[in-house]
């Protein structure tokens, strides 16, 4: 998409100020200062997937920076654990297209992921992803992390938890790693997945599909199910999923199974 001799990256960070400035910008921000996600002498890395949350999380960095209001370093990196030439290439497009400087580095996460559990690899891949990209981000000398989860996956994360796990937890803000040398963040906690296939759409961004062979070979999985009754709530409630996320920063303690208020194992 050209305007005028006008690259794409250009007219995706301008409409973040226009178009889409209440929808998505205001709402970074707000993230941002709510939560002190980003102080002073920070140096952040961008995980870039490849995917539309990701590359949209690029572009609001770049906009943060370029309006001076931090004083952050940021940069732009991701790991590629075994994508396809053809996925490969639509996604180094992308960021040429974008105007987005990333660095890849060379994983064989999928690789060891499959000969360890050929029949179940998704779990055991996941946590490597996260262990080679939180070490590769310390090694880099990065104090923080942004990653592109939003308003829509902490609510489904919660939902997740809640059935199928039996706790009350979602992703939050901002958490230390496990080393607790890197603090995870993610600045897209307001910002709802609609608006964001929105933004893709309208400024023709080809953002790319997962890549794995596994995953995109499900008709289903627990999050598909959760989307999906969503929906079908959203029918009847069109703010069930607000609420949802109203109600993870509005616990009552005195109403909380097996917890005391100055003794939260009172009743175990």
């Amino acid at each position: 998409m050209e305007v005028e001799g006008v690259s794409r990256g250009f007219v995706a960070s301008e409409s973040l100020r226009t178009t889409y400035r209440k929808k998505i910008w205001s709402k970074f921000t707000k993230a941002i200062k709510d939560f002190n996600l980003i102080e002073d002498g920070d140096k952040i890395a961008v995980g870039v997937s490849g995917g539309k949350d990701s590359l949209l999380l690029c572009k609001l960095f770049q906009e943060l920076k370029r309006d001076r209001s931090k004083n952050f370093e940021v940069a732009f990196i991701s790991m590629n654990p075994g994508f396809g030439a053809l996925d490969l290439e639509q996604f180094k497009k992308n960021l040429e297209e974008l105007d987005i400087p990333c660095e890849i580095f060379e994983s064989n996460v999928w690789e060891i992921a499959f000969e360890q559990d050929p029949e179940g690899p998704c779990f055991l891949c996941a946590k490597m992803r996260r262990g080679v990209l939180y070490n590769k981000v310390e090694e880099l000398g990065y104090n923080k992390l942004a990653l592109g989860h939003h308003f829509d996956d902490m609510v489904e994360t919660a939902l997740i938890n809640m059935f199928y796990a039996g706790t009350i937890k979602t992703m939050i803000p901002k958490v230390s790693s496990t080393s607790g040398k890197l603090q995870l963040i993610r600045p897209l906690i307001y910002i709802k997945e609609n608006d964001i296939i929105n933004y893709t759409s309208k400024n023709g961004i080809k953002a790319m599909a997962c890549g794995c062979p596994i995953e995109s070979g499900k008709v289903d999985s627990k999050r598909k199910e959760i989307k999906l009754l969503l929906e079908n709530l959203e029918k009847s409630n069109p703010q069930i999923k607000q609420s949802i996320f109203n109600s993870l920063k509005n616990i009552n303690l005195d109403y909380i199974l097996g917890y005391t208020r100055g003794n939260k194992n009172d009743g175990e």
